[in-house]
């Protein structure tokens, strides 16, 4: 009898680091402007022209609402301090402070009839120096009872958004501190320093991208290592345990970048072609990353996971284009196939590489191993045949130190001596044969 012969390949895990640079991140800056009326309420304000300055360095960004008073920034770079200011030629402008972006506040300013007067960079610099901020706002001085309750009604909210932005402003110097820290420690290979600061800024903010991106990183890098001093150390007692903690830094690479998936997934992209260029970068890398972190949970940690594995495979390589990161991607998805025991479908990978890659050696030796293997499961010669036609191919290309290459030569020793059969004679990548019914 034929034994069944399953090929297992341990590899040595290589961490490739893909980089989300700080600055590359954008967010989004919405509000409202309302119009107080005679009567004492107020109206959405159409047509009213907003000033975004950039206070930390030279920026300026404008628009205007729409008849819903509303107004949005959808890419404005994410770190940096920046004051808004809306004005209308029939009102007294009205502005806000200390603004940040990126962090789904809603910012609401109040106008009331005025001059018309349009506030620069300036002027809102000198109303924060003079004032303390009394009338921050740009509402008219109280006279009536109602005019003061409105004006206390209008220092509230802006005490309210105040201190949501300080708040904001605190959370993103962590955020930022942490972002740069972590990042330097992953790249000197300091993966528990590098969590350690990923994770102190995820406690400020926890819907960071970047910051989870990075932290699933690190963890594959500290699995990869924990695993690979597991398989060849020689004390056995640490074997077990050492495998075990990679197991565990595996599954919570898988996590953590499975959130920072669905938070990109969930973020508008932004209009401006620069901006939409980056935050298109930025979630091809963050789809990389989770292609990578799948493959090593599903092979080392929970095979049954391989249907998730390979979507997230999938879904990599429907946005990537460059030729070369794709071809590895598609290697990466057949290998963990393979390696998951999933034979049919690491098959109609390596078929796919073959397709646009026919002298592949590694797709050539891989689907002969697959074919022999689902050959032996139902003792099919048709099976053996094609495996020793691709076995051979591989035998002919392969250079000698391939070490795959004495595998494929005893499997096709085997298939010659208990099954009769030999390669056939061919120069192109044999076509797969039909499955018989």
């Amino acid at each position: 009898m034929l034994r069944k012969c399953f090929f297992a390949i341990f590899a040595v895990v290589a961490l490739v680091s893909t980089a989300f640079i700080a600055s590359a991140q954008t967010g989004e800056l919405r509000g409202h402007v309302s119009m107080n009326q005679a009567d004492g309420t107020k109206a959405p304000a159409s047509d009213v022209v907003i000033d975004v300055y950039r206070t930390d360095i030279s920026g300026k960004y404008n628009t205007k609402t729409n008849k819903k008073g509303e107004f949005v920034f959808a890419g404005l770079p994410y770190v940096g301090d920046y004051a808004v200011a809306a004005s209308h030629p029939s009102a007294r402008p009205s502005y806000l402070p200390n603004v940040k972006v990126g962090r789904g506040t809603d910012y609401e300013l109040i106008l009331s009839p005025g001059d018309g007067k349009r506030l620069t960079l300036d002027d809102i610099k000198a109303a924060e120096k003079n004032a303390g901020s009394g009338n921050a706002s740009g509402a008219p001085a109280a006279g009536s009872a109602a005019d003061k309750a409105k004006m206390e009604e209008i220092a509230r909210k802006n005490a309210e958004i105040e201190a949501k932005n300080k708040k904001i402003e605190e959370s993103n110097t962590v955020v930022a501190r942490t972002f740069a820290a972590g990042n330097a420690a992953l790249e000197a290979k300091k993966y528990d320093e590098a969590i350690k600061q990923y994770d102190e800024g995820l406690a400020a903010d926890p819907t960071q991208p970047a910051l989870l991106t990075q932290k699933s990183m690190a963890l594959k890098g500290r699995g990869v290592d924990r695993y690979n001093a597991a398989i060849t150390s020689k004390d056995e007692a640490a074997k077990t345990p050492g495998i075990d903690a990679a197991k565990s830094d595996f599954r919570a690479s898988a996590e953590a970048i499975k959130q920072a998936v669905e938070i990109l997934i969930a973020q508008p992209a932004p209009t401006d072609p620069q901006e939409l260029a980056r935050f298109n970068s930025n979630k091809i890398a963050a789809l990389s990353t989770r292609a990578e972190a799948m493959r090593l949970f599903v092979t080392k940690v929970d095979p049954t996971q391989v249907d998730a594995g390979q979507k997230a495979y999938e879904d990599y390589l429907a946005v990537e284009t460059d030729a070369a990161r794709k071809l590895t991607a598609q290697r990466g998805l057949a290998q963990m196939l393979f390696d998951a025991n999933a034979f049919d479908k690491a098959l109609a990978e390596y078929q796919k590489i073959l397709a646009t890659n026919p002298d592949d050696t590694d797709a050539l030796v891989k689907s002969g191993m697959l074919l022999f293997n689902i050959g032996a499961m139902n003792n099919d010669k048709a099976k053996y045949q094609e495996a020793a036609n691709f076995l051979q191919q591989f035998v002919d290309k392969a250079p000698d130190t391939d070490k795959l290459k004495a595998d494929a030569k005893a499997i096709l020793e085997e298939l010659k001596n208990q099954q009769n059969v030999k390669a056939e004679k061919t120069t192109t990548t044999p076509a797969r044969r039909r499955s018989r019914p």
